[in-house]
């Protein structure tokens, strides 16, 4: 049995036994480049990332996270969801399931997917890529959702789930290029923000993609999981002289923060949760942290606008699931949350973090650089809750503490004074001081004029 069987058995035999206990009776998989990432994994530990286990640090997550602002780093990204949507009605199956339009879409181009239930939630969203006439490549947290409303109706279109037969591998920051020109062996200047082409890796056909999921000059790297190794390994040493770090599991989302970049999983929760396409591929736990859901779990559901992900001109005419909600929402004229940055105060902050070594109750503990699963936090404005706040982390970057929090529009001007309850209700709860921020946190760069590097 080859690499690639190999992945996909152990894939197969995962999604199948997905509510057996861990090890007993359910595989362990690993990334298809876990044989490279054990030579620098000196912990040994690992985290889930899907059905996936990475490794959780290199060189310490200090050190990792500043990688793609300092120099860049190779992140694993493989545990993602990856779909091949093929047929006479590829596209307009995509069309009708996604909000954005595809009339426009050229061959190598990547576009935003976001795909909404009827009720206007977003039920699943990740990164599009148009491979031919009509063959896409969808990748996302999860892809269940397009899985399933491909098995309904009639569409003349085939989903085929491709996630153990490639692998992933995001190379993001400023030395991004320089690693990937001499890995390649080639220029790699022509590919355009949010385009691909196909290049190759010591005669390796893989597919680069430049993307900017760290809010930075960025690439990602798509290839057959059976060269994984060879091909981690290499990026790793055509990157020593750019200083190139791997990243953990552990360091992975703080750069979305930074960037201002909602996650599906932890800063909202998909609708497609409760229905019949409920996620096998990343799945969620119930969320953590102050906030209380009033409505039960369409609470931690969000529509589009709320992340950023609206329409600037209002709803266009074109058809696709949701629309009809979207306009009901519209003609009511109440005006969506929206997604805006806190910065933390430090001194408040550092109260939580040193309250193990004082005395008086302990509040829930803040783990570094940010909590592992879904928090969602209440963000108070003269003791009423105003919006929720996601996705806490250090940011070594900004040096400061910093989340994502959807908000009512009257709280969202960057300068407001909001706080932060943070701590699980029946836990001593702590109220912490933040300050409403524009986002993203920092500088966008992920459409640099790479011709004048």
């Amino acid at each position: 049995m080859d690499i690639t069987e190999a992945q996909r058995a152990t894939y197969e035999a995962v999604l199948r036994l997905k509510d057996a206990p861990f090890v007993a009776q359910r595989p362990a998989y690993f990334s298809p480049a876990a044989a490279a990432q054990a030579e620098s994994n000196n912990l040994q530990a690992y985290g889930h990332f899907a059905q996936t286990l990475l490794p959780l640090e290199y060189t310490g997550w200090i050190d990792e996270c500043g990688a793609h602002v300092a120099s860049c780093y190779i992140g694993d990204w493989s545990p993602l969801h990856k779909l091949v949507v093929r047929g006479s009605q590829a596209r307009a199956f995509l069309a009708w399931h996604g909000m954005r339009d595809l009339s426009r879409f050229e061959y190598g181009q990547i576009k935003h997917h976001v795909q909404l239930d009827e009720n206007g939630w977003v039920a699943s969203e990740g990164v599009l890529c148009r491979l031919g006439e009509e063959e896409f490549l969808y990748t996302a947290g999860s892809g269940d959702w397009l899985l399933w409303q491909a098995s309904q109706g009639s569409w003349d279109v085939e989903v085929q789930d491709v996630s153990p037969e490639q692998f992933i591998f995001g190379i993001q920051g400023p030395a991004a290029l320089d690693t990937l020109e001499k890995l390649t062996g080639e220029s790699l200047r022509d590919i355009a923000f949010s385009r691909s082409r196909m290049s190759g890796i010591n005669g390796v056909p893989v597919r680069i993609l430049r993307t900017g999921i760290s809010g930075e000059l960025g690439y990602e790297l798509h290839g057959p999981v059976g060269h994984a190794n060879e091909i981690w390994s290499a990026a790793v040493e055509s990157g020593g002289q750019f200083g190139i770090r791997q990243l953990g599991f552990r360091s992975q989302p703080v750069q979305h923060i930074e960037a201002g970049i909602a996650t599906n999983g932890l800063d909202y929760i998909s609708s497609s949760v409760v229905t019949p396409a409920v996620p096998r591929q990343f799945r969620m736990a119930f969320p953590g942290g102050s906030f209380v859901p009033r409505n039960g779990v369409t609470d931690y559901f969000r529509k589009p606008a709320e992340l950023g992900w609206g329409f600037r001109k209002g709803v266009p005419d074109r058809d696709f699931l949701g629309r009809d909600a979207l306009v009901a929402d519209a003609a009511e004229g109440e005006p969506y949350r929206t997604l805006v940055g806190l910065r933390w105060n430090a001194s408040d902050v550092t109260a939580v973090l040193a309250a193990t070594l004082g005395e008086g109750d302990l509040p829930d503990a803040m783990e570094l650089p940010r909590g592992r699963g879904p928090v969602f936090d209440q963000v108070l404005v003269g003791g009423q809750c105003v919006g929720a706040s996601t996705g806490r982390t250090v940011s070594v970057n900004l040096r400061s503490t910093i989340s994502l929090c959807v908000i009512d529009p009257a709280h969202a001007e960057p300068g407001t004074e909001v706080v932060v309850l943070w701590g699980k209700p029946g836990t001593p709860q702590r109220e912490i001081r933040a300050t409403v921020a524009a986002l993203p946190f920092k500088p966008d760069r992920r459409r640099t004029d790479v011709s004048a590097l």
